[in-house]
């Protein structure tokens, strides 16, 4: 049954936990859970589209993630440049716009070009944004945004009266996305982990034991069912709101 787009995040992201833990159990490397994991990706990401999600932010390669053994390193940038380029037709073809986020300077150049041909070629598409974090850290975004934004004072492009909170927001990666609604963390950790700080400040948490190359669609539906039945009050109370309309 479709959700109605009244009560639909526009913007969910979700941080992909378990691959490793999943593959473990199971007496598998590491790695082969990551590949399973990427298939959830897809699926992930299709359903979004198909239900109508404006925009999906998923968690692919933290900072922190950099410090993994350098065999995992290199065999999850192999894993990404496959992803990007297998998943092309996808993400093309069906109105998918992809952007990222994160410090891509560190990614290999491999990735880099399959990367950034296919954020060139999906620009002009409006069905949804798939937004993927790479080389990324909630904390590190906004140490670089108060950057950007203090050498534009020192430049005198900018007043420091100026700045605010919308201005803060629009000097950030993120600044083109909807503001974030859902975000959702797999495999039973009950943390941020330095994803999309800023941003989450009024967001709906969903967590669940499930593991990542295990979530699929049904899933993302169960995850969409709890924000619905969410009372988003933004600090007004129940009362208001219900004057609001």
């Amino acid at each position: 049954m479709p959700i109605d787009p009244a009560v639909l995040p526009r913007h969910v992201a979700i941080i992909m936990d378990g691959n490793g833990r999943w593959a473990q159990d199971r007496g598998l490397p590491r790695i082969e859970g990551h590949r399973r994991g990427a298939n959830a990706v897809s699926e992930v990401v299709r359903s979004a589209r198909q239900i109508g999600v404006k925009a999906l932010t998923l968690y692919a390669f933290s900072l922190q993630n950099w410090l993994r053994p350098p065999d995992e390193v290199t065999m999850l940038m192999r894993l990404l440049r496959e992803y990007i380029i297998g998943e092309r037709a996808e993400i093309v073809d069906n109105g998918i716009r992809l952007v990222t986020i994160g410090d891509l300077g560190r990614l290999p150049g491999l990735v880099r070009e399959s990367l950034d041909d296919l954020v060139r070629d999906s620009a002009g598409n409006q069905a949804m944004t798939l937004c993927l974090a790479l080389s990324y850290g909630g904390r590190e975004s906004i140490v670089a945004t108060t950057r950007a934004l203090c050498e534009a004072v020192k430049q005198g492009t900018l007043s420091p009266g100026d700045i605010t909170e919308e201005s803060f927001q629009s000097a950030m990666q993120t600044a083109g996305l909807p503001q974030l609604d859902l975000l959702i963390r797999t495999s039973g950790e009950v943390r941020l982990s330095n994803f999309l700080l800023w941003e989450s400040a009024y967001t709906e948490l969903y967590f669940t034991d499930t593991r990542w190359p295990e979530f699929g669609r049904d899933e993302f539906m169960r995850a969409l069912e709890s924000y619905r039945g969410r009372e988003r009050r933004f600090g007004r109370t129940r009362e208001q709101l219900r004057r609001l309309g």
